[in-house]
């Protein structure tokens, strides 16, 4: 008997996958009245609440469907599927307006939409401390902003916006960062004399552009997004952005992922206003001053950690907005502020330093 033979006809393949597909709009249908559900609930017994969401309890299920996760699809293409399952029962409440460093089209949008999915209004705003101010008036709902990147190292303007700010961090997403080179239709390709992006992009690509574009002029504009936009008109240009430039402003990918470092990634924080519970897998962060710049003061703030076996993920010194040649750090730390032994360092190190901020408890980034 043949291979072939022994196959199952394409008309009854497609006979089962119209009967699994109408099983799991059944199931999605039905999950979406328990959210509806859900949301009556907390009316009931929260009558002041008016957004649902909670980070811990969307992590705690996004774990478990990438743990239990059999394949042939990727845990995190399976996660990715559920991320707008729940996105879109969130929002039939009312949708999250969720404000980012933009214009449309930049990489932070795009990190707004992989962390809260599809389902929500993103509010772009010019810079950073718009983000800030947004989010602590009631504006949005919550905010993301760049924190850093594995090439080009810490954004300060982040840091520096929570020394005078009381919002908290709720949550985390990581974006590994694909720059194109991107062009417009009347674009002529031999004559592409001028490229526009971002600083920081020019610099990620700079390799590649050494020995693909060694002679176009490399001109840097206020994000990727703008690079994006300033190529419509121009025949002679092309731009470096990424998959949601080239989207909302209908270019061409001339060349994929042109970034020298292929791992290149950036880490996102959501700023919100409320704390967030723990979710068996979280990180921390707070801002520390130490009383003075005597020996031995950075060790005093690190060596409570180390005893009790705390890991430090990050520790970046800023100077301080109130006293020439005084630093703070910025430290983010494995666990959550309800643990016992975060409690016994915090106890311990409030007493030694100038000051100790909680900036939030949160869930370690899942996608």
């Amino acid at each position: 008997v043949s291979m072939s033979e022994k196959l199952p006809s394409l008309d009854t393949i497609r006979v089962e996958i119209d009967g699994i597909d109408a099983e799991i709009q059944r199931l999605i249908s039905a999950r979406a009245r328990c959210a509806q559900q859900v949301a009556e609930v907390k009316k009931a017994t929260e009558p002041d609440a008016t957004v649902f969401y909670r980070p811990e309890r969307e992590a705690q299920v996004l774990n478990k469907v990438m743990a239990r996760n059999e394949g042939p699809l990727h845990p995190e293409e399976m996660a990715r599927l559920f991320r707008e399952i729940m996105s879109a029962c969130l929002a039939l409440e009312h949708p999250l307006r969720i404000a980012f460093l933009g214009p449309n089209g930049t990489f932070t949008q795009t990190a707004a939409l992989k962390h809260f999915g599809h389902s929500v209004e993103t509010v772009p705003l010019a810079n950073i401390d718009d983000v800030f101010r947004e989010v602590a008036a009631g504006g949005v709902n919550y905010g993301v902003v760049p924190v850093e990147n594995s090439s080009e190292g810490m954004v300060s303007h982040t840091l520096d916006s929570f020394l005078d700010s009381n919002l908290r961090i709720i949550g985390e997403v990581e974006l590994r960062i694909h720059h194109h080179l991107l062009v417009s239709e009347g674009t002529q390709l031999k004559s592409i004399s001028r490229i526009y992006s971002h600083q920081q992009s020019l610099a990620q690509c700079r390799k590649w552009l050494d020995a693909n574009f060694p002679k176009a002029e490399r001109v840097a504009v206020s994000s990727n997004a703008e690079a994006a936009r300033r190529i419509k008109g121009e025949w002679h240009s092309a731009a470096i952005a990424g998959e949601t430039a080239a989207e909302l402003y209908g270019l061409n990918k001339l060349h994929e992922r042109i970034e020298d470092n292929p791992n290149n990634t950036t880490r996102f924080l959501i700023i919100g206003r409320e704390s967030v519970a723990r979710c068996g897998d979280d990180k921390s962060s707070i801002i520390v001053s130490v009383r003075n710049n005597a020996a031995g003061a950075l060790y005093s703030l690190l060596e409570p950690f180390y005893r009790r076996g705390i890991n430090l993920t990050r520790i970046e010194s800023r100077p301080s907005k109130h006293d020439v040649w005084t630093y703070v750090f910025f430290i983010d730390f494995e666990g959550h502020q309800d643990d016992p032994l975060v409690k016994e360092v915090m106890a311990e190190l409030e007493p030694r330093m100038r000051q100790v901020k909680w900036l939030g408890s949160y869930p370690r980034a899942v996608l």
